[in-house]
Order: C-alpha cells, then structure tokens, then sequence
C-alpha cells in the first residue's frame, strides 16, 4: 500500500475512512494510518480524536482504488478531506452493513437471555 491510499476498515469498534501515512510493503501485518469520520454533508471527513492509529489488515474493510485517491480533496492537510462520491456511497454501505452485524449479534445474544 502506497503512502496516501484511502480505504474503510474498522478501529476501536467504529468504522472509519483511513489514509495510509507512509508506504507498506505487501507483508506487513499492521499499517500506520490517519483516521477520519464523517463530518456533516459535502462529503467531507474529519480527523478522529485520535487520527493517528496502526491498524491489522484483518480489520480493512476495503481500498479505494487509485482513482478516487486522485479525486480526494484534501481540505486540511492530516486533519479533513473530502472524498468522491462513490468513495462516500462505499463507505456508508459499508458501515451500515457493520451495524447491522452488530445488531445481529446482540439479538442473538440477547435472546439466551
């Protein structure tokens, strides 16, 4: 993974739009990201509280491919960015896919109970 990808994976439980702050090789388990969340309308993310994370490669949901990198706006260099539109249309599906697992994991839990 290149210095500046984007992507979605999952850090501390919450689904987030990460950029890959140096390059990775192929092997390597865990990457050094910045995390952003989603922030108003326009397609605009903001940095997390903490948007410095290393993340396992277990927990990406998916890369952006380089298209959408070139199209990514950043607002405030480490702090916003504003994605493509099929780039945000991902990540929303994306997360709302996670919700609903998590929903289904708590009614299943919730019915043994």
């Amino acid at each position: 993974m290149r210095e500046g990808s984007l992507g979605v994976a999952i850090v501390a439980r919450q689904v987030v739009v990460f950029q890959a702050t140096r390059s990775h090789k192929t092997r390597e388990r865990f990457l050094d990201v910045s995390t952003f969340r989603p922030f108003g309308s326009d397609r605009v993310f903001l940095a997390t509280n903490s948007p410095k994370a290393r993340i396992k490669t277990s927990d990406i949901l998916t890369i952006f491919p380089p298209t959408d990198v070139d199209r990514t706006q950043t607002l405030l260099p480490g702090s916003m960015l504003q994605l493509p539109e099929e780039a945000v249309t991902e990540f929303y599906l994306l997360s709302a896919r996670q919700q609903d697992r998590y929903e289904k994991l708590w009614n299943a839990w919730a019915k043994e109970f």
